[in-house]
């Protein structure tokens, strides 16, 4: 990612930005969904953050990871929404838990027998919304415990934890069953 933020910032490369958008817009999308639990508003929170990038491009140049900068414009958008409407409607608990499992199908996966699947989703469903939400964020859109604590506000140690308890919590959920 950053070589193509280096080809917008440096060249005003139009195609470095469209790459972009392609590589990553989907995990933008889910991120926000997250949030706001609706997709056609989350694709509007993203495409708003992503033409910002594009025409701010210049005024960006001190940012450093710009993957978490990304992130966290795309939650303070979503919290913003959320927000602006919280007045009809109570959010909170749709926040985490519109955020849905995604198994990528790999060969690895593959050989995953059906039912080991199932028990695996519906423990990663059983997480709390924190806990999930984390879960996700470092083991599907892969980012570290310190952009993970850095995007949500969390100290790295509360990261980590409920990441632990997460693999704890999936671990005994496999082999119980």
């Amino acid at each position: 990612m950053q070589e193509l933020v280096i080809r917008i910032r440096e060249n005003e490369d139009e195609s470095a930005f469209n790459e972009l958008y392609e590589k990553h817009a989907h995990k933008f999308f889910r991120f926000a969904e997250s949030f706001v639990g609706e997709r056609e508003v989350a694709e509007e929170i993203v495409n708003d953050v992503l033409v910002r990038l594009w025409v701010e491009r210049k005024e960006n140049l001190r940012i450093k990871n710009m993957q978490v900068y990304l992130y966290t414009s795309i939650k303070n958008a979503s919290l913003n929404h959320l927000r602006s409407i919280s007045s009809k409607r109570n959010n909170e608990m749709k926040v985490t838990e519109a955020y849905y499992f995604h198994l990528s199908v790999d060969p690895s996966q593959i050989l995953i027998s059906k039912e080991l699947s199932d028990n695996m989703l519906r423990a990663i469903n059983e997480l709390p919304a924190r806990c999930k939400l984390i879960f996700k964020m470092v083991k599907e859109d892969d980012l570290s415990c310190k952009e993970v604590a850095s995007i949500l506000g969390l100290s790295d140690k509360t990261v980590f934890a409920q990441l632990a308890i997460a693999l704890k919590k999936l671990d005994s959920a496999i082999h119980s069953k």
